[in-house]
Formats: structure tokens, sequence, C-alpha cells
């Protein structure tokens, strides 16, 4: 039963589009995820402007948010997941929706926007689960899909050999699998009066 200061909030809905990246290193697949100070890790992403389409915003956030530009990516055909949620924020409650695409990049360095990041970070998947948190279902929710759909893709490409068959969700690993590396983790450094 919700307070009646809940039934006072105005409602506002919003939408928002966005990007998982992802880059091939030796260790594996890494995930790049931006951190919002003081608050959570997130994938790049932002509100539309007026006459864009949600990938015209995904790629234009994108940018504007890591540097990392439609020339430095590959885009990742057939993938589009969407996340939903809603927050509080003074008087009024928020409902996102928040569209997300996915590519591949060979960029490394990241530039972020200080008055909206403090950080990122380029993460192996388990180690990107775990940074997430258990509070943000949503956001782990489509980076198990890209990560899947990205297995898939690996699959699909790949030479098979007769006669093996892999459970689709079974996951196997080399007997030296970096699950255990640090992940690569930059902090923007605030100056100081």
């Amino acid at each position: 039963m919700e307070s009646k200061q809940e039934n006072k909030k105005q409602i506002k809905k919003q939408v928002v589009a966005g990007f998982v990246i992802y880059r091939r290193t030796e260790d594996g697949v890494k995930y790049l995820l931006l951190y919002r100070r003081g608050s959570y890790w997130n994938f790049p992403k932002g509100h539309f402007e007026l006459g864009e389409t949600s990938l015209d915003t995904a790629l234009r956030e994108t940018k504007e948010e890591t540097g990392i530009g439609k020339e430095d990516m590959r885009l990742i055909q057939g993938f589009r997941a969407y996340e939903r949620f809603y927050f509080d924020r003074g008087d009024e409650r928020i409902f996102d929706t928040v569209i997300l695409y996915l590519a591949e990049t060979k960029k490394v360095q990241v530039t972020i926007v200080p008055r909206e990041h403090s950080g990122y970070g380029w993460f192996l998947y388990h180690d990107a689960i775990k940074v997430i948190g258990k509070q943000y279902v949503g956001t782990k929710r489509v980076l198990k899909l890209a990560h899947e759909f990205i297995k898939g893709r690996q699959k699909k490409y790949s030479t098979h050999r007769p006669g093996t068959q892999t459970h689709p969700h079974q996951v196997k690993r080399h007997p030296a699998h970096p699950e255990n590396k640090p992940a690569e983790i930059h902090q923007k450094k605030e100056k100081t009066a």
C-alpha cells in the first residue's frame, strides 16, 4: 500500500538510449561500464534530442560520455534490449525505459565527462555482474543478454567438431580462465582548491 506522500508524486516518463560496448582482450571479452558519482555503474546512455531515432541518440550520447564515436565501433546487428525501472527524484517519480544496442570497439581509452561520471572500467563478464550489484537487476539482465548474444555469434562463426555437443547454457572455460584477474578501472581525479 502506497503512502500519501507517494500518491502526491508527479509521474514523469522518459526514454533514453545507449550502448553495451565491449572489446576483445587476451583475457576475454571486456565490457565498458561508467561510474556515476556516489551512485552506480552503468552503460553509456542518455536522453533523446528533437528528431533523433533511438540509434542516433545512443551514438551521440556514447560519443559525448566516452569519446567513443561511430567510427570507433562496429555495431552488432540483431541486438536491442530494453531496461525498465523507476526512481524518485524530489517530488517526482520517474519511469525510465532504456533502449540498449550492442557494439564492439578496439578503443581502450575512454574520455569521461566529469559532471556526469567519475570513472569507468573494462570488466570481464563475471566481474561486471559483481560490480553492477544486486540492486540493478535490469542492468544485469541486459548485460547477460549481450554476453549470451556475443557467445552465440562466436559459436555460429567458429568451427565445430563433428560429434561434440554443448548445452546452450553450459560454459566451457579454459583451464587458465581469467575470471580472477583484476578489472581495468579508471577514475577521473577531481581538482581540489
